[in-house]
Parts: C-alpha cells; structure tokens; sequence
C-alpha cells in the first residue's frame, strides 16, 4: 500500500501479486516502485493511480528481497532459490545471475557506487560480489546464527549485519574485519537501516523493540517501544528527518529524530584519541585492529510513544484499489527484449509519462501504440479477465469441432431429412453426399 499523508490520509492498495510481498522500495527518483514476493515475481509499479507494473519472472522460489542501484539504472533481487539476479531497469531485461550462495538468499543491496553488491544467506555467510567480473570477492561466515538484512553504509566502506542470533555487526569490508558487535536485543533481529550521516544506525527486532546505536561513540542510545509484537522492518527517510517502522501488528509507524547535527570536525577532534596504537578500532580508524563487543550500557533513554502516538489507523482513511495492468519479462525472453545497438529505448518500460525528449520517433510510435492498447483495456475489462474468456472461448471452439467430428453418419442424415422437411433449405445433393460418407459445407440458416 502507498500511502499519501497529507492534506489528508488516503492510502492506494496495488494489487497484482498472488501471494505475500516480501520486500518494497522506491527508485532513487521516485517514479518507479519495487515489490517483491512469494509468488516468485518482481514487479514495478508506475506510483500513480493508473496502476501500470511490470512484472519480472526469473527465479524459481519466493523472492525475498530487492533494491536499486543509487542512480537507478539497474535492480537486484534475492530468491530463495539460492539466486541473486541483476535487472537493468532501461531497457526493462535481465542481466546476469550471481550464484554461490548454498541456502536462500534473504537480501541483497548494492553498494553507494553501484560497483559491488553484498548478500545474506540462511548459509551463515555474507558476501561481497564485483558486479564487473561478477565473482565473490569477500566473504564473511558465522557459525552461531545468520544474517536476515544487511546493508552498506553510506560511505560504502562498512557493511551492518542483522543476526537470527539477536546480534547487529559492523564490519569493514577493505580489511575483511569485525568492527563493532552489538547484544542489544532478545530475539533475533529483523532489519537495519544506516543514517544519512552514517553516524547512527537502527535496528528492528522481533522482540518488539528499536535500537539506535551511536556508531562513532559505540553504543546504545535509544530504544523505542511503539509496536505490539515482532517489528519487521525499519528505515530512515533520504535526509534522517524521520524514519518508518512496520511490524506483526499491522502498524505502520512514522518517527521523528531528533539528533544533534555535529560538524565533522568536532569528531575529529572527540576521536582524535583514537589514534593511538592501543586505543580500540572504532568506526572513523582506516584500519581497525581488533572487533570489541557493544552491550546495552546503563543511562539509554527508552521511549514509549504509546500514549502520545497519533493513531490513523482508527479515523479509517479510505483505501483506493488499484489494479495492475502489467506487462511480464523472463529470462526465457532476454534475446527478444534486447534491442539493435543503433536504437535507443528511452523512457523505463516503454511508458509514455516517462519518455524523454530525444527519443526516436519509431520508439515514441510503439509507446504509443502501448499505452493506447492499455488505456482500452482499462476502460473495458480487466486484462486477466480477457486472458480467461479468450481461453474459455478457444476450448469450447475446440469442443464444437470434437463434437461435429465425432457425430454418427446416421445422426447427420437424420437432422438433414429434418431440415428439408421443416424448408430450411437443405439441398439434395448435399444429402447425397452425406449418405456417401463425403464431408461437405452446409448452410444451417
């Protein structure tokens, strides 16, 4: 569901999946929308209230998570099929898979400058993948517990990891090290988000807290209490104003942060001490030295917004359904979606919103076309509806001629005597030649 807060509260439900979505995520612009789910698709919705998606089959299990590449030319996903698989979302066709994950697959992210991408597997390993030469390049293994998310920060120098072992670890990935180990919660926990300035870091558990934890001082500064059960996900918002929670209470809550904006040259000056050989590695060092443990400290501040929180859940805001008008790529169509090298698709998923000035006349021609088809079938039925009349339509076209074939000699006589004596015209010579055992046209007007 999209939601639009202000001025007041409507929510827009697309509906195209089968089954549960597993993962969502908005283009760095904003004009497409990811989902992933168990059904084993991908689709990206134009965030608008016509509904257009395209839908992406390639892996053979549910598919757990996906993402977009900071300047949004390419999409990854990860499937429980053991898979991670690169879209380029421009010319809307697969690219290439990554394999070497022994056990599914629970995320993937790219990393800030698109060139690396890193992943988690119910295999108890991390990996770091060179989307240039496609190979695993670094590789971090637990033998306690697994990881459900990770994620770059914003430097792209460190990686977070959320553990099933109720762990969130820091670690660096030029020097192939831990940095900092968090026990800050009691079950296992679920996701993790960096803030914009990479100095703080949430976490989302299922034992239905949040964590902040300051990275550069390393440790626990906040917990949050406002979901009722398991929190699933978490993320800060693009500039750290705000960040959202979503858990197993069918809530959604949006929170307000409120930290101190400190120039980069105060922590220099904080960490300055750092420096020494004997000091502990911390966030800021080029070259940590060995992983110490964080553990919730005495004096956190922990909140409960239960009573203050605004609830929009109980002033029902309307819901508009939107439903998908979609077209579909597999990995059984790469050759036919590759275009000549002297045409250039411009616009994502031929969508005519979305088409650029420069764009050759034949492509601006063929979006056209496109968009006039969908708009028809937008005003009629349904697509999916149509695809089922016309398979409804070809079977009983199939019936009616089993049933002309297989229909006796002596019964097609019968009904010719019949219609010649009530005058509809049956001639002669066509009974004739029935009675001889010769297949013939006959007017049944």
């Amino acid at each position: 569901m999209l939601w639009n807060l202000k001025p007041q509260a409507r929510a827009y439900r697309y509906v195209g999946h089968k089954d549960v979505v597993t993962s969502v995520q908005f283009s760095p612009q904003g004009n497409l929308l990811a989902s992933a789910s168990r059904d084993r698709t991908v689709r990206l919705w134009i965030p608008d209230k016509k509904g257009k998606s395209s839908e992406f089959k390639a892996h053979t299990a549910p598919v757990r998570s996906v993402d977009f590449s900071s300047d949004g030319q390419y999409l990854v996903t990860a499937s429980e099929d053991k898979s991670i698989k690169v879209w380029n979302m421009h010319r809307q066709r697969f690219l290439f898979s990554l394999y070497r994950h022994t056990h599914w697959v629970r995320c993937a992210k790219f990393s800030p400058d698109r060139r690396l991408i890193v992943s988690c597997s119910e295999d108890k390993t991390i990996k770091i993948w060179d989307t240039t030469n496609k190979q695993c390049v670094n590789n971090f293994s637990d033998s306690v517990g697994f990881a459900n998310f990770v994620d770059f920060n914003p430097s792209g120098t460190c990686i977070a990891s959320a553990g099933s072992d109720h762990t969130v670890k820091l670690w660096d990935i030029r020097v192939n090290k831990l940095l900092q180990h968090y026990q800050v919660h009691n079950c296992g926990v679920n996701c993790v988000s960096f803030h914009s300035s990479g100095n703080y870091l949430i976490t989302a558990s299922s034992d239905g807290m949040l964590k902040i934890l300051d990275l550069l001082e390393g440790r626990l500064i906040y917990t949050l209490q406002g979901h009722t059960g398991p929190v699933f996900t978490v993320s800060f918002s693009k500039g750290g104003e705000q960040f959202a929670s979503g858990g197993a209470d069918a809530q959604v809550l949006l929170w307000k942060t409120n930290f101190d904006e400190l120039h980069s040259k105060d922590f220099n000056k904080r960490n300055l001490k750092r420096l020494h050989f004997d000091s502990q590695p911390h966030l800021l060092d080029i070259y940590p030295r060995t992983p110490h443990s964080h553990e919730g400290k005495v004096g956190t501040i922990e909140i409960n917004p239960k009573l203050d929180i605004i609830d929009l859940q109980s002033s029902s805001p309307p819901v508009v359904d939107i439903l998908s008008f979609d077209s579909t790529t597999t990995t059984d169509t790469i050759d036919r979606t590759q275009t000549d090298k002297n045409e250039d698709v411009c616009g994502y998923f031929m969508n005519p919103s979305l088409i650029q000035p420069g764009c050759p006349p034949a492509v601006r021609k063929r979006t056209e076309d496109v968009s006039d088809l969908l708009t028809d079938s937008q005003r009629s039925i349904p697509l999916a509806l149509t695809d089922a009349l016309e398979h409804i339509m070809e079977q009983l076209n199939v019936l009616t001629q089993e049933c002309w074939a297989n229909c006796s000699k002596p019964c097609l006589v019968e009904k010719l005597e019949e219609r010649e004596r009530k005058g509809q015209g049956i001639k002669r010579e066509e009974k004739n030649c029935f009675n001889f055992g010769a297949a013939t046209d006959f007017d049944r007007g």
